[in-house]
């Protein structure tokens, strides 16, 4: 048996719709700019490059209804809202027409953003990491399973702040869709069972301030809710 010289660290979980048992993560995959029109208002071509990733440490994760201290060293937290994928079955170089197999489920979820962080590492060419894999930053709502809804295609994404609509697009329009992301991404690492992967967020990105809550709902998948203090 192994000894270990600290405490083994909790596990990071997120809840699963109307079960008391729990989803365990093992790592986050983030898409980046998989939107065409969140690509322009980032100031980038929208055309069909290959899928770029970035992760977020599998303990800042966050469930529906939190309420957050405003992150350290920000004055521009952002909202993305997106559609969050949870891997039940790992691999390598999985062909796009197999990927669906080896996803459990899907969850509204909320890649949180230091902007300004990130705006900086890119003048600098440095990278993003403290910009997106910070404390608190992967803001998840309860896994809906495929055994029980399928494998949506489309559906409308909505972002609000206070009640007051910021993102209102569909899942439908990824520049690279779920099957996709997954097979390109067991092409770069290894997936695994409890991996969950933010698909990328539809135009509309913004500021969420001290005092203010922010829901993300997608069609069919419910809705997550964090406020800020």
């Amino acid at each position: 048996m192994t000894v270990f010289a600290l405490p083994v660290p909790k596990a990071s979980s997120v809840a699963i719709k109307d079960q008391v048992a729990r989803f365990a993560i093992r790592r986050i995959f983030c898409v980046g700019r998989n939107y065409s029109e969140h690509a322009r208002e980032m100031g980038h071509d929208p055309n069909r490059e290959p899928p770029f990733f970035f992760t977020k440490p599998a303990d800042a994760v966050v469930d529906d209804g939190t309420v957050l201290p405003y992150p350290p060293t920000t004055d521009n937290l952002h909202y993305e809202g997106e559609l969050v994928v949870a891997l039940g079955v790992g691999g390598a170089n999985i062909p796009s027409g197999k990927a669906p197999d080896h996803i459990w489920g899907y969850a509204a979820g909320n890649d949180l953003t230091r902007r300004d962080l990130q705006s900086q590492a890119k003048e600098l060419r440095r990278p993003w990491d403290m910009a997106k894999g910070f404390d608190n930053s992967a803001i998840c709502g309860a896994l809906y399973p495929v055994s029980q809804i399928g494998h949506p295609e489309q559906g409308r994404i909505t972002t609000c702040v206070d009640g007051e609509l910021r993102q209102d697009g569909n899942i439908r329009d990824m520049i690279w869709p779920v099957a996709d992301v997954v097979a390109y991404l067991s092409n770069l690492v290894t997936l695994a069972p409890g991996d969950l992967i933010y698909t990328g967020t539809p135009a509309g990105v913004g500021p969420v301030l001290r005092g203010q809550s922010c829901t993300v709902a997608i069609q069919s998948l419910g809705s997550v809710t964090t406020s800020f203090c």
